[in-house]
C-alpha cells in the first residue's frame, strides 16, 4: 500500500512526489543503464539509453513480484544536463510508455562520468512490493 505525501500549500510537483509512505516487502534495485540483459548498449542516444534502463528497472521488479506503481523512489544520474532538459518531452513520453503513470519521489544529480564509458545516464530505485 502506498500513499502520495504532499505538504498543504506546496505547489503539485511535476513527473515525481514530494513523498511516498508505502508498507511491504522493500527491493532495492542497484543502478541500471541502457544496456540489455546482455549488456550490448543498443541505443547510443539520452532518450534510447534512458527507455532500456527503466525497461531493466521494470525487469528487476517483476522478478521480484512488483509493478512499476511499487516503486517508493528512482534516483538519475546523468552525465548530460542539457540534453536531459532538451528532450523532456521524449524523456516523459518513454517513461509513461515504460512505467505508466507512476511518479515516485525523484532525485536527478548530474555526474561527470559513469563506470561505463557508453552510459549516458543510470537510475537506481527503491520499490516495497506489499505483502
Amino acid at each position: 500500500m502506498h500513499k502520495i505525501v504532499q505538504p498543504d500549500g506546496w505547489k503539485e510537483p511535476k513527473g515525481y512526489a514530494n513523498g511516498v509512505l508505502a508498507q511491504g516487502a522493500t527491493l532495492y534495485i542497484g543502478g541500471q543503464i541502457g544496456w540489455n540483459e546482455d549488456q550490448v548498449f543498443v541505443a547510443k542516444d539520452f532518450v534510447g539509453q534512458m527507455e532500456q534502463a527503466l525497461k531493466n528497472i521494470a525487469a528487476v521488479l517483476d522478478a521480484a513480484g512488483g509493478k512499476p506503481e511499487h516503486l517508493t523512489r528512482l534516483t538519475w544520474y546523468v552525465t548530460d544536463k542539457q540534453e536531459y532538459l532538451a528532450k523532456q518531452r521524449e524523456v516523459g513520453r518513454a517513461y509513461r510508455d515504460v512505467l505508466g503513470k507512476n511518479f515516485p519521489a525523484m532525485t536527478m544529480v548530474v555526474v561527470s562520468a559513469l563506470v561505463e564509458d557508453e552510459a549516458l545516464l543510470e537510475i537506481e530505485g527503491t520499490a516495497v512490493i506489499p505483502n
